[in-house]
């Protein structure tokens, strides 16, 4: 992958590849064999060596026949994905955001972030938060969680639903868009 950052004009100092159990928690950046049947999560977030700009992006492959369980995590997040790009505008709220993916995750009996019993750790469902801004850092504001900022034009956000289960993998999509 750092070949092809190069020979667009990007660099990477580091990236996620991580397959199955390792692919639901939370940045974990992945090692070890990937097994059949298993989901990996692709997380890359190179910058443009010239302007020193972050871009983001995630997606999720199976390597293999898609196991009943991560074929459901796929179409939700996706589901999720599109439903919040919807919802972009300047002026809404990131808390707006992630209410509209955790009302999707919850109809269909997953735990959110927005769901949880306070002081619970969750480590199945949906358990961060929707997105953030990319900049000159990767993550920085606006925020897209429990805690949400204004968009305002100009803002440069990424929209990142994932579900997952702990000791089994996930599922996460994620898209980086202007206001």
């Amino acid at each position: 992958m750092q070949l092809v950052f190069i020979a667009h004009g990007a660099v990477a100092d580091e990236f996620i590849v991580a397959s199955g159990a390792r692919g639901a928690v939370g940045h974990d950046m992945g090692s070890g064999p990937i097994s059949a049947g298993t989901s990996v999560v692709f997380d890359l977030w190179p910058r443009d060596a010239e302007t020193a700009v972050y871009t983001d992006m995630t997606r999720t492959y199976v390597v293999g026949d898609v196991p009943d369980e991560l074929r459901e995590y796929h179409r939700l997040c996706k589901q999720a994905l599109e439903l919040t790009r919807e919802a972009v505008k300047p002026g809404v709220n990131g808390r707006e955001l992630m209410q509209i993916a955790c009302d999707l995750f919850a109809q269909h009996g997953y735990p959110t972030q927005l769901t949880k019993e306070p002081g619970e750790v969750l480590d199945s469902g949906f358990f961060h938060g929707l997105g953030h801004g990319v900049g000159l850092e990767v993550h920085e504001r606006p925020r897209l969680s429990v805690v949400g900022d204004d968009l305002v034009p100009g803002d440069v956000i990424t929209l990142e639903p994932g579900l997952y289960r702990a000791g089994y993998g996930g599922v996460r999509l994620e898209d980086i868009l202007p206001i």
